[in-house]
């Protein structure tokens, strides 16, 4: 069994996965009925939620705590590229909108959701979450309660003795190496995942919705290939393609299937350490890059606003739809507080436009309904471009460094 498994371990993840979709989709077309099998997706969906805030917790405080006065992070750079990629991303949504304009036939049945009532209200949730108990943060998997926690711990630790330090970042690395097995079964899981999906979904409820699909996605296709290219081409002066592959390869992939970017941290933790980035810096930018890097939901919230005020034939101006993508970038960045993330910000940015909110939340219950791909590329490109980011910041200023020498 040993010799079985370190052959396993040396076939690229990449192919393994592969070969665990291949797989998900013969099973659920020849035993459709052989409902166990999803219950590998779920397994590992939850291993990989359970793993993830004890590990960004000890990360980020082993990080801070053992960080050396005078070394370099990149954070500045980072944040900067994360609230670029997600303002110019609600752009790009808007700007598809007005070139593809999108008729919906509106459905009901979302009565019993609560979407925020202002952008007032999605900051105070936002700083609830930032002083919320950390063991209860810890249970709800609130990243921006553990984070801010893990930053007061490790900035509080910075003159402990170095046997403290040592404990943390033995502890962070006990629970990385956990997360190298849970990982090794990521193929079964995506098996099953892909098994429940068409299984339980299929794809005949996305076909009313093809136009609207075709510009979600679209719009994500471009901010991923072309956009966030460009952004990394300006800073590193370079073919970026390789690094932007890379990540959407192996980071991209597995949150597409996961769909979930709490859930996709210790991957993506993974691929920083396999690119060769800086300890101190990934330890911090990404686990903050799953709360606050949400190009994909800035999309959502904008196409889908605008779908609902092209049905109902709003006219919009240029201002007011400049407007819409800086507020679709605020509120994606605090969306992570929100029940239902990006969709029930949705009445939030239709608000701008007068559309009543029985009205919105119609539009949200189509969200639902073709989430099952908006989602799974909605949180693709969120996840992989926290690696892609930490990785040009880091890039650029070693070809700073480089330059002035």
């Amino acid at each position: 069994m040993k010799s079985v498994f370190g052959a396993w371990s040396r076939i690229s993840l990449v192919k393994r996965i592969g070969w665990g979709i291949l797989a998900g989709v013969i099973l659920a077309l020849v035993l459709p009925d052989a409902a166990v099998i999803s219950i590998l997706g779920s397994l590992f969906v939850s291993a990989l939620k359970a793993v993830a805030p004890l590990l960004v917790l000890l990360l980020v405080m082993s990080a801070i705590a053992n960080h050396k006065p005078g070394g370099r992070t990149n954070m500045k750079r980072i944040l900067m590229l994360y609230g670029i990629s997600t303002f110019m991303a609600g752009l790009i949504a808007v700007g598809a909108s007005f070139l593809f304009p999108v008729s919906l036939s509106l459905v009901t049945g979302t009565e019993d959701l609560a979407p925020p009532e202002g952008i007032a209200e999605v900051l105070q949730t936002l700083l609830f979450n930032i002083v919320d108990n950390p063991v209860h943060a810890l249970m709800n998997a609130n990243f921006i309660g553990i984070l801010a926690w893990a930053i007061l711990l490790g900035a509080a630790l910075r003159n402990a003795g170095e046997t403290m330090k040592n404990v943390l970042a033995q502890g962070a690395d006990a629970v990385s190496l956990i997360v190298r097995w849970i990982i090794q079964f990521a193929p079964l899981g995506i098996l099953g995942l892909i098994f429940e999906s068409i299984t339980s979904n299929g794809l005949e409820s996305l076909l009313d919705y093809g136009q609207l699909i075709l510009v979600l996605v679209g719009c994500m296709l471009f901010v991923a290939l072309v956009m966030n290219p460009l952004i990394v081409f300006l800073h590193l002066r370079r073919n970026p393609y390789p690094l932007v592959v890379q990540c959407l390869k192996e980071s991209g992939l597995t949150a597409f299937f996961t769909r979930s970017s709490a859930a996709n941290i210790p991957v993506n933790m993974r691929l920083c350490e396999k690119l060769g980035l800086d300890k101190d810096t990934y330890a911090v930018s990404i686990p903050l890059g799953a709360t606050i890097n949400m190009a994909g939901a800035a999309v959502t919230i904008s196409v889908l606003t605008l779908a609902a005020v092209h049905t109902l034939g709003i006219e919009v101006d240029f201002g007011t739809a400049l407007i819409l993508s800086l507020l679709s970038a605020v509120s994606a960045t605090g969306a992570s507080g929100v029940a239902g993330g990006s969709l029930l910000l949705i009445p939030l940015a239709s608000s701008l436009f007068g559309i009543p909110g029985d009205i919105a939340m119609q539009v949200v219950g189509v969200g639902f309904i073709i989430g099952v791909l908006q989602d799974s590329c909605e949180t693709a490109l969120n996840s992989s471009s926290d690696v892609l980011f930490t990785a040009t910041a880091e890039y650029a200023g070693q070809r700073k460094e480089f330059g002035a020498n």
